[in-house]
């Protein structure tokens, strides 16, 4: 199991979770609470539910990097291009826009 907490403008919004070849998003229920709450994007909207999909969300897909900065990534790591996770979680720290992706280290039994 994977996990990376999802910030919005420095605000946690939710946490996007990889586990068994599968991906839930989440929402924080505090972040649910602001008055000012906003998506992280238009494909998944507020709710309290779990988005769940076989595949990494597109939202979060297209935070990736493309073209030389992919190629450096890869280039400077064992990632498959396949595993759209684990670069994630490498690239878009700190990525343009309101939105960061930050690893959250699993605790505990299952690595």
């Amino acid at each position: 199991m994977r996990q990376a907490d999802i910030y919005r403008k420095g605000i946690l919004a939710g946490v996007l979770t990889e586990v068994d070849g599968e991906y839930r998003f989440c929402y924080d229920e505090t972040y649910l609470a602001q008055e000012d709450a906003q998506p992280v994007s238009l494909t998944l909207p507020l709710q309290n539910e779990a988005f769940v999909s076989p595949v990494l969300f597109p939202f979060f897909d297209g935070l990736i990097p493309e073209g030389w900065l992919l190629d450096v990534a890869l280039r400077n790591t064992d990632i498959s291009i396949l595993d759209r996770m684990s670069l994630l979680l490498l690239c878009c720290k700190e990525c343009i826009g309101s939105v960061s992706v930050i690893y959250r280290p699993h605790v505990g039994g299952e690595a």
